[in-house]
């Protein structure tokens, strides 16, 4: 049976009480390979039957199987473990409802405002396994469980949004002495960092170093500025360049571990990219999570609600007006406001209005999709900040990303990031320097055939089919999802790409020779410890296309993350930090850069914010 998911966002039938207390929603862990439910309230009929009932599901990414478990009296387990899910998004979709169900032996469970898709699988899934069980009218009839939720909160600091920026800037005010509430839209924790690659630009002669790397924090300046077309803010760049390894230190400090080496993020003009040391930028996620877990006398985080207005008294910002779940006020006082919304790459039709920049002979309609999670990115917190007195810059300024998959644009499959690898268009030719960047490469691919390009990996990026990459995924996962085409030999990938093999051959041997020592005709540059001559296969091509992926205006802020108006003064109150802010990165960021933004902007925002409430 293959289930139906709906693009329903928010929650649904749920009772909300207003009470004197919060239950914090803190999602934790990654997916077990079992749920068990711990003295579930059995039914009034011992009429359930027994055994473990399977339902084939299709998730946001992939589909899956959903196994549960009954006894006569109950519903014991769910097992969603074949599952692909994005870890932090749709993962943990699936492990807290999965969680709820077993515990309240109720589908009366909510979605999850930014999984939709995968919590309305994992609902249909067990209903149809209850529904073969003889479960499924009493699962419908047990309630689920009750929001518990305040009408009005006072803190310190109030951070809007719970994503990567947004929790560094709640971290940090708590460090810095603060009481602190995060409001958060959607019901996950992390936004659009969860699905990041996880890049982090600095300059660290420690790792650089070992690796023959020569660096330093002017060359790190002079490619962000000039990266970004000379567009952007030179006291913000130089505050990102000179403070981006404290942020690497900071995180090291509260349990991030980033690999030994660094590397080279897609258009990031320089080798000082981390990474942590699982996949994705969900690892600062988890991170910054178990903190939050562990100093929950401290920070609170409100998941589901949504910021309607920022309150202003005598020209400083003193607080909010939020619904939960689209009907419960919500306010909070607060002495400081942190926007941390990110960007608006999702919203098509503002894109659109403001597309004058760097694309603006380029529809970025629905025919382009998005990296970012499309209910998180819609750009919510600029018009907040507007209203208060703040100052918007940069808007035209809009990044798209070569690593975009047709049709959705998310990043997926085989990532355009690392080494050992050459994008070549429908016929097989080489067209670009693959190290160029983002809106170079961009540019090059709208001139090809239908806009679309291949890159074509081999055994040195992927030596095994069942090891998972940097990003979680096996080259085995992406075969049997169809996501990838596998060629023996040369011939053989051309044929099943519909490439001209001597011109696909031409081009491995172009790029061979310039890893061999030769000038490039493209401009590439070789890494003498990276990159491989690339001769042997079996060998790999996935397509792809570009895709927005970062607003770098908004917010006009200072290297302390103040607001700032018109005139250039601080607007009393409010601070802003991450992708929702603009003047950093000028009309072009470097791969790498944005991570980087968020901890460095993050950090000051917390401690600014939190000085100037505690003052």
């Amino acid at each position: 049976m293959e289930g139906k998911a709906t693009h329903e966002q928010g929650r649904i039938n749920r009772r909300t009480f207003v009470k004197g207390s919060v239950a914090l929603g803190v999602y934790g862990g990654l997916l077990s390979m079992g749920l068990t439910g711990c003295s579930p309230a059995a039914p009034a009929k011992k009429a359930f039957k027994a055994g473990t009932y399977t339902a084939s599901m299709k998730g946001h990414n992939a589909p899956f199987d959903v196994n549960v478990t009954f006894t006569e009296e109950a519903l014991t387990a769910i097992d969603v473990s074949s599952a692909q899910e994005s870890l932090g998004v749709g993962a943990s979709a699936l492990d807290d409802i999965s969680k709820q169900i077993v515990e309240y032996q109720s589908l009366d469970i909510d979605t999850m405002t930014g999984a939709t898709v995968s919590s309305m699988a994992i609902k249909s899934g067990v209903e149809q396994c209850a529904s073969d069980a003889g479960a499924a009218k009493a699962l419908a009839k047990a309630p689920g469980p009750a929001d518990e939720v305040e009408s009005a909160y006072t803190a310190d600091v109030c951070v809007i949004g719970a994503g990567g920026s947004g929790l560094t800037a709640a971290i940090s005010a708590a460090q810095n002495g603060a009481k602190v509430i995060v409001v958060e839209k959607c019901g996950i924790t992390g936004g659009s960092t969860n699905v990041s690659e996880g890049a982090l630009n600095a300059v660290d002669p420690e790792r650089q170093q070992k690796q023959g790397i020569d660096d330093s924090i002017d060359t790190f300046y002079e490619a962000t500025f000039k990266g970004g077309h000379e567009e952007g803010t030179p006291e913000l760049v130089h505050y990102l360049v000179d403070n981006a390894l404290d942020s690497v230190h900071w995180m090291e400090s509260i349990g991030v571990k980033f690999k030994d080496k660094v590397g080279a993020a897609t258009g990031s003009m320089g080798e000082r990219s981390h990474y942590p040391a699982t996949p994705s930028g969900n690892t600062y996620i988890r991170a910054f999570r178990a903190y939050v877990a562990e100093h929950a006398d401290q920070i609170k985080i409100l998941h589901e609600t949504q910021v309607k207005s920022l309150t202003v008294e005598g020209g400083a910002v003193t607080g909010l007006e939020a619904v939960h779940r689209g009907s419960t006020p919500v306010s909070v006082k607060a002495k400081s406001v942190i926007v941390a919304t990110g960007g608006f790459g999702a919203n098509v039709e503002y894109r659109q209005k403001v597309n004058t920049g760097v694309w603006s002979d380029v529809k970025l309609d629905e025919a382009i999709g998005c990296t970012n999670i499309k209910p998180c990115a819609q750009g919510e917190g600029l018009a907040l900040a507007e209203a208060a007195g703040a100052q918007l810059v940069g808007l035209p300024d809009i990044q798209l990303h070569p690593c975009g998959t047709p049709g959705t644009g998310l990043m997926e499959d085989i990532r355009t990031s690392g080494r050992n690898r050459i994008f070549v268009n429908k016929s097989g030719e080489r067209f670009v320097n693959e190290g160029a960047k983002r809106d170079e490469l961009c540019k090059a691919i709208f001139a090809q055939p239908e806009s679309t390009y291949w890159i074509v990996v081999n055994k040195e990026r992927y030596p095994s089919e069942t090891e998972p990459d940097a990003n979680g995924a096996t080259i085995q996962n992406m075969l049997a999802l169809g996501h990838i085409v596998k060629g023996v030999d040369v011939a053989d990938l051309a044929k099943q790409t519909g490439m001209d093999a001597a011109k696909l051959q031409e081009s491995l041997d172009g790029y061979n020779r310039t890893v061999a020592g030769e000038e490039d005709p493209f401009g590439f540059k070789a890494n003498n410890t990276a990159d491989k001559q690339m001769t042997e296969g079996p060998w790999y091509a996935c397509r792809k296309v570009p895709t927005v992926h970062h607003t770098m205006g908004g917010i006009r802020i200072d290297v302390s993350a103040r607001a700032l108006n018109a005139a250039g003064s601080p607007v009393k109150g409010l601070f802003a930090c991450g992708e929702c802010t603009g003047g950093t990165h000028g009309s072009n960021r470097l791969g790498g850069n944005a991570i980087a933004d968020c901890v460095t902007f993050g950090r000051a925002a917390g401690e600014s914010a939190a000085k100037e409430a505690l003052a």
